[in-house]
């Protein structure tokens, strides 16, 4: 489990008897409900910077939809998915839930190319993912054309997946720079801007072991934005945290889809947070879509039983 962050808070300063003035004490509360204030709106704040910071800039316009076509794939023997035909909508953000092992997180996989296509065919916008074409006919991908396709994916992890050998603000600048060619200075800009986005920008300088889960799963976060993309996946953010670190990361990822246009695809067990981030939810078991709706629909009259027996045995754990 990483460490907390244990900052001590600076001493009060205190009265000539050696007691904290009360003035000073009703001076220093003010300030600090301010302060939790300013901070709330600035974490909320729709295409604004925090007041003294640069820009981060949330992506808007052309986000691309996402297709699957009778995509199939297999470990082995093991059909982990069944000629899964859905789609995302430019801009939808649409949530994936079921048992484990019902195949969401390998939808994820197979967007990053992480796991290779065994059969169909996935798109992101006009252009399949893992085909392209030549001579007029559909092949297989080669490197060059995975290459480019990764850079309009972002994809946030359960297990933060952070470099451990450089500092937060390294984290961010090392993608831009090395694979969108974007340069060093404009690169630190934009990772100030989002550090001071998701409420990290005193760690600029601290390691990853240096931070709580919560600390590191934001900065994994705003990893995850300043590469740009246009598709932003969600695996299981929050289910290596600590619950009380639960309900910041979820409020800082609410802020996020609400303020951008990024096509998001989540995965997760938090049913509050599905329903409230989501357009449209899909419930998925044995590799298939079993259910799919909008989120009043799915979690208040779900239409199959075994989106029903999900759902209780959830939310009664």
């Amino acid at each position: 489990m990483p460490p907390t962050d244990s900052t001590p808070e600076a001493p009060t300063p205190k009265d000539p008897e050696g007691e904290p003035s009360p003035k000073r004490v009703a001076a220093d509360e003010s300030a600090s409900e301010k302060k939790d204030v300013s901070t709330e709106k600035n974490l909320s704040k729709k295409d604004d910077a925090p007041e003294g910071g640069p820009a981060a800039e949330l992506p808007h316009g052309s986000a691309p939809g996402i297709r699957f076509e009778k995509v199939v794939k297999r470990f082995g023997h093991n059909v982990v998915l069944r000629e899964l035909d859905f789609t995302v909508e430019p801009g939808e953000r649409v949530t994936l839930i079921g048992p484990s092992g019902s195949g969401k997180t390998t939808i994820l996989r197979l967007l990053m190319t992480l796991e290779t296509l065994n059969e169909g065919v996935i798109w992101i916008g006009d252009e399949t993912l893992w085909h392209m074409e030549r001579g007029g006919k559909r092949v297989p991908a080669n490197q060059k054309h995975l290459h480019e396709m990764r850079k309009q994916v972002g994809m946030v992890f359960q297990q933060f997946n952070l470099f451990p050998n450089m500092n937060v603000l390294r984290n961010l600048t090392e993608g831009p720079v090395r694979v969108l060619g974007v340069s060093k200075d404009e690169a630190v800009e934009r990772a100030k801007g989002l550090l001071e986005m998701v409420g990290l920008a005193d760690k600029i300088d601290a390691h990853p072991t240096q931070l709580s889960g919560g600390q590191q799963q934001r900065v994994a976060i705003a990893r995850a934005l300043a590469m740009q993309p246009r598709v932003l996946l969600l695996d299981e953010v929050t289910s290596a945290l600590d619950p009380e670190l639960v309900v910041g990361v979820q409020d800082l990822l609410r802020d996020i889809a609400r303020q951008s246009d990024l096509t998001l695809l989540c995965v997760t067990h938090e049913m509050a947070f599905a329903k409230d981030i989501s357009d449209r939810v899909l419930m998925f078991d044995q590799g298939q879509i079993v259910e799919a709706g909008h989120p009043d629909q799915i979690f208040g009259e779900p239409a199959e039983q075994r989106t029903r027996d999900f759902l209780q045995a959830v939310l009664a754990s």
